[in-house]
């Protein structure tokens, strides 16, 4: 049986046949793409993932179920239209990250600003590192290349792909855009850490479920929330700026924004404000989040919460 478990984890580890089918498929469809110019391979992307991929793998009913949890009373054809821009936003994003010198370009041209660019200019003269926070709204990977475009060397921490086909091609785009890039676990937080500390700049997305996190309400409601941007900003005294990569109108061109930097503090606090930041830009523009993202779990959440009760109550 112990024979049995290992080979099953050492498949998991390495992949199986149908991780290789799948990666197959899947590099033939990027190369197809890639030949296309590349205005015209962002919208026959959109296209393909919203009317077969999407309802395939259950992309809006998990949409429509996380806009309903916090938004009940949103009318229907909003609802349609933002899980439209939201799948949308997603096939570009994905197909973007796979024509690298594309992107830098774009990046080049297209805008930076907001309040905290200042200070993010006076932290790269003096040598303090800056850590800057954000989520999965519109692409921060392109507002990434706008600043490396600029001479900006942004690390970042990456979660690793099930599929390891994929996920090394895929990772492979994230070390082409800009070094460093860490792979999150305990070493790739550890070379993070260490970037910083010498005066590095790097990228922090927080916006995902954890159930070691801290309630923070997200939304009108709570989502358990990690405090770890926060606890590395304190260890290496790093400037917290959020910052968000705003698409245009067209889903081609973007904006660079940096808003003022979030004093240093309690932890909690700390990611409350960037957690309002990120609330605000939402509001605004719901469709450029990825409401994909399980961020609330309702149901882990009140088992959790039984659970600390009867714990509690225990004598």
């Amino acid at each position: 049986m112990g024979n049995v478990k290992k080979a099953k984890k050492k498949a998991r580890v390495h992949g199986g046949w149908q991780d290789r089918l799948s990666d197959y498929v899947l590099r033939g469809l990027i190369w197809t793409a890639l030949r296309l110019p590349v205005r015209t391979r962002l919208k026959v992307v959109s296209w393909i993932v919203r009317r077969f991929v999407a309802p395939l793998v259950g992309w809006p009913a998990r949409v429509r179920a996380n806009l309903y949890h916090v938004w009940p009373d949103l009318p229907e054809p909003e609802v349609r239209h933002i899980t439209d821009q939201v799948i949308d936003n997603v096939a570009r994003a994905f197909i973007e990250n796979y024509d690298v010198p594309e992107m830098l370009a774009r990046g080049a041209r297209n805008s930076i600003g907001g309040a905290g660019l200042a200070a993010v200019e006076q932290a790269r003269a003096a040598g303090r590192p800056v850590l800057f926070v954000s989520g999965h709204y519109g692409s921060a990977e392109c507002a990434r290349c706008a600043m490396v475009a600029r001479g900006y060397q942004i690390g970042g921490l990456i979660r690793p792909m099930s599929n390891p086909f994929f996920n090394e091609h895929y990772t492979k785009n994230m070390h082409d855009i800009c070094e460093p890039v860490f792979e999150q676990g305990r070493r790739g937080t550890m070379g993070l850490i260490k970037h910083i500390r010498d005066g590095g700049m790097a990228v922090l997305l927080f916006d995902v479920f954890d159930s070691a996190g801290v309630p923070i309400d997200f939304l009108g409601k709570p989502a358990p929330t990690l405090t770890s941007a926060a606890d590395i900003a304190l260890k290496t005294d790093a400037l917290v700026v959020p910052f968000f990569g705003i698409r245009h109108a067209d889903r081609y061109g973007f904006d660079a924004i940096f808003e003022d930097p979030i004093a240093h503090g309690d932890p909690v606090e700390m990611m409350r404000q960037a957690t309002q930041r990120l609330e605000a830009r939402i509001k605004d523009d719901p469709g450029q989040w990825m409401w994909l993202h399980r961020r609330w779990k309702p149901k882990r959440q009140a088992k959790h919460q039984r659970k600390r009760a009867a714990a509690t109550m225990r004598p």
